[in-house]
């Protein structure tokens, strides 16, 4: 039986080249922190983490470069497995 498939090299290379590029999170467009790493990534909704511009259930590759995209944690998880391009609003930091 073979094991999780985002645990094996091809997957963690692919991830590591995303991060190298230090792109803007490819769904809200904002910067993404990539300082960090480890347990704070985990928690942190302004982490990177590789997205799918076709989502895996979908049909989406999951180690081709040309599917990966940049994207921060809480924008990844709100986009689901949707392939529209409509995008959620992106909220101010205050009222104007």
């Amino acid at each position: 039986m073979p094991g999780n498939p985002r645990n094996g090299r091809p997957y963690r290379r692919l991830t590591a080249h995303q991060r190298a590029l230090g792109l803007p999170c490819w769904w809200c467009g904002h910067a993404i922190d990539y300082s960090l790493t480890g347990v704070s990534a985990q928690r942190s909704p302004w982490a990177f983490t590789l997205d799918h511009a076709i989502p895996l259930s979908r049909g989406g590759d999951l180690n081709d470069p040309a599917n990966a995209r940049s994207a921060h944690r809480r924008c990844n998880s709100a986009r689901g497995n949707r392939t529209d391009p409509q995008r959620q609003p992106v909220r101010s930091s205050r009222r104007w």
